[in-house]
């Protein structure tokens, strides 16, 4: 009963901060910039997080710019929900709206994908055959998931035979429920991996394998199962404290971890998933396997000449300043999102961050100025650890913990706020952020 009256408290405590948070944000929020005048041509590829969150911007800082975004996508996909909808916490209409429902109006959306870039005469092709000149060019189109690179595995797997893929989307994020709810019942060997490339939200992997072993605790008691965790590298995660922390976690839970540990394919017949070490080649039992695939850039970044040239070969992310996100050799080109080639960044709450520094830099560039607004870095993690708890990982470049609440929310405690940060506000951040109001 006690326990119970705390939850309650704390809920309403929370409810309390997030809507005056709310309240004190609308009525403290800045005047806008007076609206610039100019007739630039911008191509923003990709309707995701990022490319939608700054066109809604652009289109109130420029009057008569014309503002083209192209995406073939119908569905825009809220992501950070597909960890919970992979834990049957939400249903995958949670994660899913229209892609059109976002775009402000006075932009011009192109339902297609980039086919091309050529950054020496301005241009973009479609894969629907049009050419689009620009003056500016922001490149946002996601990444790719290689799950051609997992032998043995493909996507109509999913939700049959004990294996799970939240990446892939809302439809496999329910599928992959389907077979965790299957694996709390019946028990055996649950196994998480996380790929060696660079990836969207690094903290998913970690909350999955921690939802599961709690939901299978939860559905049929300790002993019936055993959860192993397999770590691309010497560490669970890159911020080094953090990574301590989730080692003690994963003792104190008695999940396994096999470190330098890289999916290379499975066998679903024989349940037996085969890893890439330093050893060689290990193979691994499972029940239950949430595979994450590698994921680079996609082909047309990798063929525009807009990656590095000397680091991240293999995965072709766009060569850009980590402080500007402006493009080391095109100064007309910013990249944004998941695609840019920076050290950290690759989720929602970057994005959140990022597009304020590209839009300032972007308006000033059409001024003939230089901007100077500046990213760090941040990202941010709600890095769930059971049903009801969470710790809230902020961080920056620096691997430096970068608390939006310091003093209220300690962001290496498991804490029930910290959940409901991720339950209820997250999702209107980011909504908010779609509209360009955040």
């Amino acid at each position: 009963m006690e326990n119970e009256r705390h939850i309650t408290a704390s809920r309403r405590a929370f409810m309390g901060l997030f809507a005056g948070g709310l309240a004190t944000a609308a009525a403290v929020q800045p005047a806008r910039a007076a609206m610039v005048q100019t007739q630039a041509r911008i191509v923003i590829i990709g309707a995701g997080a990022a490319g939608t969150a700054l066109v809604n911007r652009l289109v109130e800082r420029l009057e008569g710019a014309q503002i083209t975004i192209l995406d073939p996508r119908v569905e825009h996909w809220y992501q950070p929900g597909l960890s919970l909808v992979a834990a049957g916490l939400k249903p995958a209409s949670y994660t899913q709206s229209m892609t059109t429902d976002w775009l402000p109006r006075g932009v011009t959306h192109v339902a297609a994908a980039a086919a091309a870039i050529d950054p020496i005469t301005k241009t973009v092709d479609t894969t629907t055959g049009e050419t689009l000149a620009y003056d500016f060019l922001v490149v946002a189109p996601g990444l790719v998931l290689d799950h051609d690179a997992i032998e043995g595995f493909s996507l109509d797997m999913v939700g049959a035979n004990g294996i799970g893929a939240l990446y892939a989307g809302p439809e496999y994020a329910a599928k992959t429920w389907s077979a965790v709810a299957r694996f709390a019942e019946e028990g055996g060997v649950g196994l998480g991996t996380r790929p060696a490339t660079e990836m969207k939200c690094a903290g998913a992997p970690l909350k999955h394998a921690f939802l599961v072993d709690d939901i299978a605790i939860r559905t049929a008691g300790r002993g019936k199962h055993e959860m192993h965790y397999a770590a691309n590298n010497q560490s669970l995660f890159g911020v080094p404290i953090v990574a301590e922390k989730l080692r003690m976690l994963f003792g104190e839970r008695q999940i396994t971890t096999h470190y330098n540990h890289v999916l290379r394919a499975i066998d679903p017949g024989r349940k037996r998933a085969t890893f890439t070490t330093p050893d060689g080649d290990a193979e691994l039992p499972y029940d239950y396997l949430h595979v994450i695939p590698p994921q680079r850039a996609p082909e047309v970044i990798r063929q525009s000449g807009l990656s590095w040239a000397d680091k991240w070969t293999d995965q072709g992310w766009v060569e850009c300043d980590m402080q500007t996100l402006r493009h080391l050799r095109y100064p007309e080109i910013f990249a944004l999102g998941d695609v840019a080639g920076v050290p950290k960044g690759k989720t929602a709450a970057s994005v959140k961050w990022q597009v304020p520094v590209v839009e300032d830099h972007l308006v000033a560039a059409i001024q003939g100025r230089e901007g100077t607004a500046s990213y760090t870095g941040y990202t941010s993690c709600p890095l769930i650890t059971r049903v009801g708890r969470a710790m809230l990982i902020e961080f920056d470049y620096n691997n430096n913990l970068v608390p939006s609440f310091p003093g209220l929310i300690a962001p290496l405690e498991e804490l029930w706020i910290s959940w409901l940060m991720k339950e209820v506000a997250l999702k209107a951040t980011y909504n908010a952020m779609l509209r360009g109001k955040a």
